[in-house]
This record gives structure tokens, sequence and C-alpha cells, in this order.
């Protein structure tokens, strides 16, 4: 054969030599890749797909589509959770007043605690039923006040506004987003919000569009934890939920809505901004 290609015997399997290299290096990498693409998947519970994915690897400096990682992806048999259908949890069938709907989907926000959006949902262990109330800023995504408790009482919707009053702050002028549910339109409730002036915006009659990214937030929690784990107590629920919103969602969780950033995240980056802005001005 080397006679006939004219080409010397050590030649020949010198290229023989590095084109086996360079298969035994492709294969290296390609088994690397699908170690990354497995750690990714498995890091968020399982419920990242290819986008999120794909994110994660550009950030670790790998070139590759997002085509490339849904097709390992289908190879290694990876596929995201889905969500199932949402349950109403509150009760709007009830004499107190009801305000406007001040938000109107407008759902993209230039600044944090601007508007808050705010729901409850359902967490079923064997000891009975959990309540999660949320309240979400639309800015950053970020859940800036929960609760929960074996109960739907309006004062679990309180102290889940009453956390996110404490942790941020917010100026006169928040636009606070709810459900026509008899939680949020107590007195309590409602006092809560005067307290700090803010504007008080709620859904249609059942148009649940109107509340869409707090809805979406609880869809997430459940597809991707809730309906994932067998909760034996309620206690169990509690701490699992605790630790998802504070430690997985807020802090680590790429959002498609941010770019594929946390919501944490996100808001270092904006203030990291406003500071270099402010920084600018004053100089």
């Amino acid at each position: 054969m080397c006679e006939v290609l004219r080409v010397s015997r050590s030649g020949y399997y010198n290229w023989l030599s590095n084109q086996e290299k360079e298969a035994s290096d492709r294969e290296k990498k390609r088994e690397e890749l699908k170690r990354k693409i497995s750690q990714s998947f498995h890091n968020s519970f399982g419920t990242y797909g290819s986008p999120r994915i794909h994110s994660d690897l550009i950030e670790e400096g790998y070139i590759i589509s997002q085509k490339t990682v849904a097709r390992i992806m289908q190879e290694m048999s990876l596929k995201a959770i889905i969500s199932k259908k949402r349950v109403h949890t509150t009760d709007s069938n009830h004499h107190l007043h009801i305000y406007p709907n001040l938000l109107n989907q407008e759902f993209s926000v230039d600044e944090p605690n601007q508007v808050w959006v705010s729901d409850i949902t359902y967490i079923w262990t064997i000891e009975g039923w959990v309540y999660l109330a949320s309240v979400l800023d639309l800015c950053s995504r970020k859940i800036v006040g929960w609760a929960q408790a074996p109960h739907i009482k309006k004062d679990l919707a309180l102290k889940a506004l009453k956390m996110a009053m404490t942790t941020r702050n917010p100026g006169e002028g928040l636009i606070h987003h709810s459900d026509r549910g008899s939680q949020y339109c107590s007195h309590e409730y409602i006092n809560e919000l005067n307290k700090i002036k803010a504007k008080i915006s709620m859904s249609r009659t059942g148009n649940p569009y109107d509340n869409a990214c707090i809805e979406s937030f609880h869809a997430t929690i459940k597809k991707e934890l809730i309906y994932r784990n067998r909760f034996n107590t309620r206690d169990q629920a509690v701490k699992a939920v605790n630790y998802y919103i504070r430690h997985f969602y807020n802090e680590k969780r790429k959002h498609s809505a941010l770019g594929y950033v946390s919501p944490n995240k996100y808001e270092r980056h904006y203030n990291k901004t406003q500071n270099e802005n402010y920084s600018k001005v004053t100089q």
C-alpha cells in the first residue's frame, strides 16, 4: 500500500497514529461534554432543558450549539419534566372591596420594588395539606417574601407580605398585584399595603393571565420540587420549599426572562450598574 501511495512506511504509521489520537481526543471531549450536560441537568433537579444547559456550557467556555446539546440530551435520555395543571386556592366569592387591574399584564419592569405579584398554592403531604403564599418582584423575578401554613387563611398571605416588606423596604408607589381572593381583599392585608402607600391592583374575574408570572413560579416549584418528592410530614415539605426558594430558585436557577441568569445574579448586576452610574454622575 505504501508503494502504491508513494509514502514511506514510517510516514504511514505516523499518519495512522495521529488519526487514532484525534479520534481518541474527540471521544474524550465528547465524554467530558456529556458529563457537563449531566451535571447541569441533575444540579437543576432534572428541570433544565437544552436552552438552560446550553447557557451553562457557554458560561464555562464551551463552543457548542443548542441543537447539539439537545441531540446529546436525547441520546442520554435526559428530558426536563413537564408541569401539571394549576388548581385554584383563593376564594373570590366574597363581598369585600375589589380593586382595579392596574398592572394590565405589563410584566416588563425596569427597576426592583416597582411591582410585586402575589398568589397562593398548595403542597400535599402524608400529614395533610401545606399552603404556600409567595410574593415575587417582577423586575428580577425574585421571590421576596413567602410563608407556609396548614391553612389558607389571610394570616398566611399577610406573613409572606410582611417578609417582603421587611427585607425590601419598598418606597411609595409600589404596585402590588394579586387575584381577587379574600386573603388579598381582607382589611388587614389592605391596611398593610396602605402603610407603605402601595398601589393595589387585582386580576379580572376568571383571567389567570393577569397574574401569569407568579402562577408560573408556582408551576415551576411544583414540577421541579413538589411533584418529584413524597413528603411524609408538613415539616419536611416546609424545609424543602425554604431551601428550594432561598438556595436554588433565587440564587441559582436560570430564568429565561432574565437572559438565563438567576434572580439574585440579575439584581447584583443591576445594583452594580446603578452604583457605577451614580459614581460617574458624582465625579
